[in-house]
């Protein structure tokens, strides 16, 4: 909102929630643990949305290009799981769509004409995405061999978009912009504006290679498995250089990406870096504490390893740049600080052990052009599939619970938005069952997807020329 302070912004908007009739809510602890939960369940199927159909498509090409059935196999298979995991989306999709409007009734309707026009262009990616994905599965051997490729690239495009435009409104909430509040009343709303806010760029480059880091370690880790029990052929092989590329190239990326991400959310969000570090101090060559635990009474950092400067250094690119502490805000519009600081490192120590393993990856591939040999590297790659999941929904606690206490940042506490409507435990206990019967369907669908040979994925006229393993 152009010309307006935070403290009027802040004014401005209890103004609009009473006016709307919402006031002050009881701070309903259900309705963000289930809104948490539904998240922390949806977004690794993101992932593979995100990078899943990219694989697919290279091991694809890999067909067109040499037609070695074992490529064929692969890319059949992996088509499959992903129809598995596309149809999983639609149901924690849908039930975030209605936990949105369900659990926080006054966000929704004080922001949703601000920011409607993102969810309903992901509806549209969502639709086009479903389109595709069966017509590329139900196509094998059905339609021309290049006709078939070509149908899974909108895909990849309607993968990117649908996130994209997820993430515009995420980014929108920790950057408002694209209204004005005229008498306590949301006013002029200006979507595109709303949508592309300077978060933005930063949140979808670190979200997308997250989702190639995940996706790919955790299917790398399927197949390093495999190959401590002995299946090395060439369709094993692929499944596992392919997916571990993807992953390689994106985890080193990933911590370039990060610095970037630190230093807008340091200009845009301070408070949330202050917490990040557990900085309560503005000062000057801030310096960086590895581990230890805030002390909310003292407001220092007990038992951490303190390296002089390097807060001010990566925020700044300045070792004597002055860093905002939390002390520039009220106690109560603080967020919490272990919380979002034990995420925050988690995510960063994950993220640079997943970089080493990928280093370590390419440079035996392209000095001894294979892979290790060592039984420690794929214990490895099978153990960075989980700590991918973690850093990820590590970064994302990071993200939202540094913003709190407000949903909008600046604008809308949390507790204005959330609903104050009684019964939840009983839909929290329902949301819970749910997705434990779900997750139970996935794994009964997958073992039974993949107890099938390899070889059935192609036709018998094919097997002659390259034998696929069984």
């Amino acid at each position: 909102m152009p010309g307006m302070s935070a403290l009027d912004a802040v004014l401005a908007a209890q103004s609009v929630v009473e006016t709307l009739g919402g006031g002050s809510q009881p701070d309903r602890v259900e309705a963000r643990q289930m809104q948490a939960l539904s998240l922390g369940v949806h977004i690794p199927i993101v992932c593979f949305g995100i990078a899943f159909p990219a694989m697919i498509l290279f091991v694809e090409g890999l067909y067109l290009r040499t037609g070695d059935p074992a490529y064929k196999a692969l890319a059949k298979r992996w088509s499959k799981v992903a129809l598995v995991l596309f149809a999983v989306g639609v149901v924690t999709g849908t039930i975030l769509s209605f936990e949105f409007g369900l659990l926080w009734p006054e966000f929704m309707a004080s922001f949703g004409e601000v920011f409607g026009v993102a969810f309903g262009l992901e509806g549209i990616s969502f639709f086009v995405e479903a389109i595709f994905i069966a017509i590329y599965v139900y196509g094998w051997d059905r339609l021309p061999r290049r006709t078939h490729f070509l149908a899974g690239v909108p895909i990849v495009i309607s993968g990117f978009t649908g996130t994209f435009f997820v993430l515009s409104v995420n980014s929108w909430m920790n950057n408002p912009q694209g209204f004005d509040v005229v008498d306590g009343q949301v006013t002029d709303p200006r979507p595109w504006e709303a949508m592309f806010n300077p978060n933005l760029w930063h949140e979808v480059v670190h979200m997308y290679l997250a989702g190639y880091i995940v996706a790919g370690f955790i299917v790398a880790g399927i197949y390093a498995y495999a190959h401590l029990k002995g299946r090395r052929d060439k369709y094993h092989r692929t499944g596992l250089v392919v997916a571990l590329s993807f992953a390689a190239l994106a985890a080193p990326v990933q911590v370039i990406v990060g610095d970037w991400a630190g230093r807008q959310v340091g200009k845009t969000q301070p408070v949330k870096l202050a917490a990040f570090e557990g900085l309560t101090k503005t000062q000057k060559s801030a310096p960086f504490t590895l581990g230890g635990l805030y002390d909310e009474k003292t407001g220092e950092v007990e038992y951490g390893i303190e390296i002089p400067w390097l807060l001010s250094l990566l925020s700044e690119h300045n070792p004597t740049a002055e860093v905002t502490g939390l002390d520039s805000v009220r106690p109560e519009d603080r967020p919490p600080v272990n919380i979002v600081r034990i995420a925050f490192q988690t995510m960063i120590a994950i993220g640079t052990g997943l970089a080493l393993l990928g280093f370590i990856f390419f440079l035996t591939w392209l000095r001894k052009r294979r892979l290790p040999r060592t039984r420690v590297f794929y214990l490895a790659v099978m153990a960075a599939g989980p700590a991918a999941f973690v850093a990820m929904i590590s970064g994302w606690i990071a993200t939202e619970v540094g913003r709190q206490p407000w949903i909008v940042y600046n604008v809308m506490r949390t507790e204005q938005a959330v609903t104050n409507a009684d019964g939840l435990e009983v839909g929290y206990a329902v949301l819970v069952a749910v997705y434990v019967a779900l997750a139970v369907a996935v794994v009964w669908l997958l073992r039974r997807l993949t107890a099938a040979p390899p070889h059935t994925e192609v036709s018998q006229a094919e097997l002659p020329r390259t034998k696929v393993a069984h």
